[in-house]
This record gives structure tokens, C-alpha cells and sequence, in this order.
């Protein structure tokens, strides 16, 4: 576009020679020249020029200089929605002084969900404050009121930042976090509730909202279902347990424990007051819950490996994914057969679930470690989160087959059938289904995101739910893990990566959703009254023992790696914790048996869903607890600083963090270094003045 207005520019010039030889100008200031017209009205066309040739007088004015290149486009239509309707095209230069928030391409629609320029009326602005701002107005008004109180009472220890010294300001401000834009508020907010003490106003009128919305959704529910949605009913008792566990998640992150402790406390802590009762037809509901946990947990699994990573490295991670899982499913198998008295089959059930890794636990401690530059350079956060997600593949996959051939009553032939129908099934399904994902919807679509996002959960939704209706439950974990990880692999090779990857976002949301939901429903399955003391020494001893084990495997085996024998262990030490699998699965057998089981079926059946929790309650927050305390001794801390920003976890998502449309950006970025050839472009422009073109009689 630089390049064809400098040859404009340059010819204009040339043809103002020419035509300033013949004709003297009518003002100094002005160069006539001539230029042959493309097309004339019909009145011209009847007076030719004497000479023949059809030219007219343009008038050149000198004005202000601009820096800033121009072309114009035809405007694209077509669209009836007008908050689609697409502007002119500007292309600024780099030197451009022009914003580039208020100049544009026409190919990039901001989200109709985003409203970057919230309270443009500047009537509307009573005061607007960024967080700076709070935190002053806040010092300044409790310090002197602290201040003054002193004087009064004759204290000599008056001090400034007393306020800000205090613990409960710091409390409030770990709780508190920087608002993304400025807030809107109104005078006198800051005088009844001072920032950070108290919540912002946006805060304020987001709890509002959200309160607003859910009475209002209570309503019609409890309009259409009935009882169940009044106060008391089951329905109603699950959404307080999920509000109540999610608030306790939040309260245990300020502790920097994994939020699923909290949750799973809250849980346990409703079903000893009997403030809930999941029992009877109702747990068609939970079960159904625990799917849809299970879907996301799988599909999150699959987008984290790095195709890349994989590709260079998949002999370790399929070595140090399925050595040290084998050996705790082992280990696992033979003591609960020995020491809990568990038949071999319910044994093998227990050891699938309980040789699965905990993402929700390792990934968080590994990003803070990352932050400071602490395993780096070997790509350890890379290899603990890549092999993570192959143990739970493997656990879901080997549960379901276990499962299935415990509780069903069918020929021998399809008990046989299990295993290689799942594998073929589950990785073909996979296959299939991550092709499909890359070509539908097509990468250039403004709605890319959104579609690729519920076409992914709705097929692996389809998996899980089909491979049990059609008797193979093991087939469709394999087959979500596999649809999604195929997916990512063609998603990079089309321009994104893998810690900027939208679809991610979207799951971690989904997760946020079906976080609280599962950890508060498992939590409130286990009756802490009928709980035998023995089976909780006995199960802990279990536990203990094949986590260290599998430790000891981890780093015998990881030969070849190039690791140091710290490196090795503290591999193994961040994959003990145990919970979202433990969580998902734990009940289900429990589950599955119903009214037909036996008193032994049962038995053991309560047996395996108490260890799987109580599982949770011990490696969770000692897992976080060692990762991060062994992290700082054991791993090779980087020197050279680590930009994260691409890394998702650097901040818990929400709904601002994904648009509901790809906004690929065409304009060329101002804080890019300048190209050589727009230079030149930029200082010839400079050097010439702008058009006004006038047709002379």
C-alpha cells in the first residue's frame, strides 16, 4: 500500500512539472497540472478538448504535513446485524501517530460479549479509579482517622502507614487482585468502603448480578420441576453444596493448597449435618454429573501434551507413563488383596484407579516453580504434565474394562473382546474425531472458537456415553484422550500452541463448573460415622506404600533422560498426588451395583470408594506441599528470566479470556521493530505535501 502511494506521489510530482512549464499557477501557493480523466459525464464528453486529449486541471494545496499512508477499500456487505458492519480499511505506517485502537482492518470484529469502551458518556463518569488510586484513597482516609485517634488519646506512636503495616490489610489485599480496566463507581463508595478493606464497587455489582441471576433461575426451576428445586429438596441441596464448595475452595486456595481440598472438606462437612441427601432416584443425577466431570478431566488431559514434546520425546514419557502406572496398579492390586481383603478383580479395580496422576494438584505447583526458572531448561514441567495425562488415559481406560467384565453376565468370547476392541475402538474413534475437528469448522471463521470448543466436548461427550451404552466402557477414555490431543496436534500446525490455545480456556472454564460439583458430591458420599478405624490405617498404609514405590521405580528408571539423580526424584514426588480420577470414579462401582449386588459386592464396593477419598484427603495437599517445598532444592533454576505470559495458568480463567470470536489481528504492531522499506516510504511522504484534487474549467 506505501510502496503504490510513493509511486503516485512520485508521478504526481513529475506530470506538476510538466504542467507548471506551460501554465503559470493561479496561487503561489498551488501547482496546476494536468491528468487524463478514466471517465467523464455525458456534458464533457459533448465539448472535447481542442487538442484531443481529454485532461483536466488539478489544483495540489499545500497543507499540513501527516505521516501516514492511506488506502481505501470497498466496504464489505452483507451483514444484517449493524454490530458487524465492517469500516474502511486504514493501514497506518509505523510512525503513525494514530492510535491503534481507533484505526482498524476491516477484517477483525471485536466481540459483541467485549465491551472495551464501557461508559464512553462522559456524563455517565462520576470518578473512575485504577487500582493505585483505591489503594491511596483507602491509605489516606483510615490513616488519618488512625492518626487523629492517636492524637486524641496522647499516643507518641503515631505512624503514617499504619494501616498498611497492619495484617488484616494484607490480608484484604491478598484476597483482593488488580482490576483489568478502570472502574466505574459511584462518589460515595470509597467513603463507606474503603478499598482494599472492603470489595470495589465492580466486585459489588458483579455478586449483585450473579445473586440477581441465580434467584431468578431458582424460580423457574423450582416453576418446572417442582419440590425437588424447593428449599430442602435435592436439587436445591446440590446447588448450595456447590456454592458452599466452591467458597471453600476459594478459602483454601488463600492458603495455596489446591482448591479441591476445600471442596472435598465442605462436602463431608454437609453430610455430617445432614444438610444433603444424594440417595434414591436423584443419583441418576450425580451419576450423570460425574460423566461430564470425567469428560472434561480427559479432554483437558489430552490438549495439554504438547504434540511438539511428544514428538521429540515419546519414548520417555510412554516409558516413564506406563512403567511406574503398571507397578502401582501392582502394588495396589496385592495389598488390598492381602490386607483389605478384597477379591483379585476388585483389587485390579482399586490399583486402575488409584495409579492415576492428579493435574488439578501437579500443574499449579509446577507453573509457580516455572515462574522463578526452576526446571526449565530439561522441559521438566513439560514431561510431568505430558505423562500425566497418559496415566490417566491408561487408568480410565483399564477401569473401564475391569468394569465391565466384573459386572457383566455375558459369554466368555465378549470378555475377550475387551481389551483390543477398546484399544482399536477408542484410538480409531480418536482418530477420526480429531480430523474431523481440524476441517469443521474451517480455521478462518470468525466463530472458530466457540464451535471448535463445543464440537469437541459434544464429540467426546458421544464417546463416553456410547462406548457404556454398547457394553465397551473402556473404549471411550481412550477415545476422548486421543480426539484431543489429535485435535491439538493439527491445531498447532494451523498457528496456535500449546499454552495459548483458546479450546484449552474454554475446558479450564468448563472446569470451573464441574470442579465444585464433583469434589463436593464425592466428599458428601462418605459418612465419617460408619467409617471403620482399621479400614483407614489399613487403606493409608496401602496408599503409602505404592506411592513410594512407584517413586523409587520413577527414578530407577528414567536412565537416558538427561536428568540428575534431585531431577529423577522429585519426577516422581510431583506424581503422588491423587484426586480428580480418585474423585470421578471412586463411587462408580457403587454406583453401577444398585439393588443387584450382594452384601459382599456391596462391601467391597464401599471399601473402594473410601480409599479412592480418603486418598485425596492424604496425597492431595501433601503432594502441592512437597512440589513446591523440594521444587526449590532438587530442580536446576534458569538464570535467563521466563516470560510466561502464554502459560494459561498464570491466572485462574473466566469468561473474559476467550471471545466468541477469533480476532486475528492484520494491523501491523506499532512496538514491532520498523520495517526498512516503510522507513524510507514514511520520510519521502514527509518531505511532500497532501492532495486536494479540483477539476479546473
Amino acid at each position: 500500500v506505501e510502496a503504490n502511494h510513493s509511486t503516485m506521489t512520485t508521478n504526481a510530482s513529475e506530470e506538476g512539472s510538466a504542467a507548471n512549464a506551460s501554465s503559470p499557477p493561479t496561487r503561489p501557493t498551488s501547482i496546476p497540472i494536468t491528468i487524463p480523466v478514466t471517465s467523464a459525464s455525458a456534458g464533457d464528453a459533448q465539448t472535447p478538448s481542442p487538442n484531443g486529449n481529454h485532461k483536466s486541471t488539478i489544483v495540489i494545496e499545500s497543507q499540513p504535513k501527516r505521516r501516514v499512508s492511506i488506502v481505501s477499500e470497498e466496504p464489505v456487505l452483507g451483514y444484517d446485524n449493524p454490530a458487524f458492519d465492517q469500516s474502511h480499511a486504514r493501514k497506518i505506517s509505523q510512525s503513525s501517530a494514530h492510535s491503534p485502537l481507533e484505526i482498524g482492518p476491516p477484517g477483525r470484529r471485536k466481540s459483541i460479549l467485549k465491551d472495551t469502551l464501557a461508559h464512553d458518556n462522559d456524563s455517565d463518569r462520576v470518578s473512575t479509579h485504577s487500582y493505585e488510586n483505591y489503594r491511596q484513597s483507602a491509605l489516606d482516609v483510615l490513616n488519618d482517622k488512625y492518626n487523629n485517634l492517636q492524637g486524641v488519646l496522647g499516643s507518641q506512636d503515631s505512624n503514617g502507614n499504619y494501616v498498611e503495616q497492619s495484617w488484616i490489610y494484607n490480608f484484604c489485599v491478598k484476597c483482593r487482585g488488580e482490576e483489568p480496566s478502570e472502574a466505574w463507581e459511584p462518589p460515595f463508595w470509597q467513603k463507606i468502603f474503603p478499598f482494599p478493606l472492603c470489595p470495589t464497587f465492580r466486585t459489588f455489582s458483579r455478586l449483585v448480578a450473579l445473586t440477581a441471576i441465580g434467584a431468578l433461575l431458582w424460580i423457574i426451576s423450582f416453576v418446572i420441576i417442582g419440590d425437588s428445586a424447593a428449599p430442602g429438596g435435592q436439587l436445591f441441596n446440590m446447588v448450595v453444596l456447590t456454592v458452599a464448595a466452591n467458597f471453600g475452595g476459594y478459602l483454601m486456595s488463600l492458603t495455596t493448597l489446591p482448591r479441591l481440598i476445600g471442596m472435598l472438606l465442605v462436602g463431608l462437612l454437609f453430610e455430617s449435618v445432614g444438610w444433603v441427601n444424594l440417595d434414591g432416584d436423584f443419583s441418576k443425577v450425580t451419576a450423570h454429573c460425574r460423566k461430564f466431570a470425567l469428560t472434561v478431566i480427559l479432554t483437558r488431559a489430552g490438549l495439554e501434551m504438547d504434540p511438539q514434546a511428544f514428538k521429540k520425546v515419546y519414548k520417555t514419557i510412554l516409558k516413564l507413563g506406563i512403567v511406574p502406572w503398571f507397578v502401582e496398579f501392582c502394588v495396589m492390586a496385592t495389598l488390598s488383596h492381602y490386607l483389605l481383603d478384597l477379591p483379585w478383580i476388585w483389587g485390579c479395580l482399586l490399583g486402575a484407579i488409584m495409579a492415576a496422576i492428579a493435574p488439578a494438584v501437579v500443574v499449579p505447583c509446577l507453573f509457580r516453580l516455572r515462574t522463578k526458572g526452576y526446571g526449565v531448561a530439561k522441559g521438566i514441567p513439560t514431561l510431568v504434565v505430558a505423562v500425566s495425562g497418559v496415566d490417566d488415559a491408561i487408568s480410565v481406560a483399564v477401569f473401564g474394562i475391569i468394569s465391565t467384565i466384573l459386572l457383566s453376565d455375558k459369554g466368555q468370547l465378549y470378555l475377550i473382546s475387551q481389551v483390543p476392541v477398546c484399544i482399536f475402538c477408542g484410538l480409531g474413534f480418536g482418530i477420526v474425531w480429531g480430523l474431523l475437528a481440524r476441517i469443521f469448522p474451517e480455521k478462518g471463521d470468525a466463530y472458530v472458537v466457540p464451535l471448535r470448543t463445543l464440537l469437541l466436548f459434544v464429540g467426546n461427550l458421544v464417546a463416553i456415553y456410547g462406548s457404556d451404552k454398547l457394553g465397551y466402557e473402556g473404549a471411550g477414555p481412550l477415545a476422548v484422550v486421543f480426539s484431543s490431543f489429535i485435535s491439538n496436534y493439527f491445531w498447532c500446525k494451523d498457528g496456535w500452541t500449546i499454552d495459548d490455545n483458546p479450546v484449552s480456556t474454554g475446558f479450564e472454564i468448563f472446569w470451573m463448573i464441574f470442579e465444585p460439583i464433583l469434589f463436593g458430591l464425592t466428599g458428601a458420599t462418605i459418612k465419617l460415622g460408619q467409617l471403620d478405624t482399621n479400614l483407614i490405617y489399613t487403606g493409608a498404609a496401602c496408599i503409602f506404600a505404592g506411592v513410594i514405590i512407584r517413586i523409587f521405580v520413577t527414578a530407577g528408571i528414567a536412565f537416558g533422560d538427561r536428568l540428575n539423580t534431585k531431577e529423577k526424584f522429585f519426577v516422581g514426588l510431583s506424581w503422588m498426588a491423587k484426586a480428580t480420577v480418585q474423585a470421578a470414579l471412586g463411587p462408580v462401582a457403587l454406583r453401577n451395583l444398585g439393588d443387584k449386588g450382594t452384601a459382599d459386592e456391596i462391601k467391597w464396593a464401599k471399601i473402594v470408594q473410601t480409599i479412592c477419598i480418603f486418598s485425596i484427603i492424604l496425597t492431595a495437599p501433601l503432594g502441592a506441599i512437597l512440589i513446591s517445598v523440594t521444587g526449590t532444592r532438587m530442580l536446576t533454576k534458569t538464570k535467563q528470566p521466563q516470560i510466561l505470559t502464554g502459560w494459561r495458568r498464570s491466572h485462574r480463567p473466566s469468561i473474559r479470556d476467550i471471545s466468541i470470536i477469533d480476532e486475528e489481528e492484520e494491523r501491523e504492531d506499532p512496538e514491532l521493530p520498523n520495517d526498512k522499506r516503510t522507513q524510507d516510504n514514511t520520510q519521502n511522504n514527509a518531505q511532500i505535501p497532501n492532495y486536494s484534487y479540483t477539476k479546473s474549467q
